[in-house]
């Protein structure tokens, strides 16, 4: 399965601990900044939710990049 199908069905399911771990990959299969920070922020997002153990390091990420304070 490609990571947009696992992605499609992480969210079908409803897992939020995949969610992270899966929009955090795409974070880094990308080259463009703004991309990675989509992904990241989607992943920060889930973390919130559900106390995932990368909620501070997607937090980190997404300061490094200007895109949370």
């Amino acid at each position: 399965m490609s990571l947009d199908d696992d992605l499609i069905a992480a969210h079908l399911r409803g897992d939020k601990q995949a969610l992270v771990d899966l929009y955090e990959r795409a974070t880094h299969l990308t080259q463009d900044v703004d991309s990675a920070c989509f992904f990241a922020t989607q992943a920060y997002i889930f973390a919130l939710d559900c106390a995932h153990p990368k909620t501070m390091a997607l937090h980190q990420f997404l300061c490094q990049h200007g895109r949370e304070e």
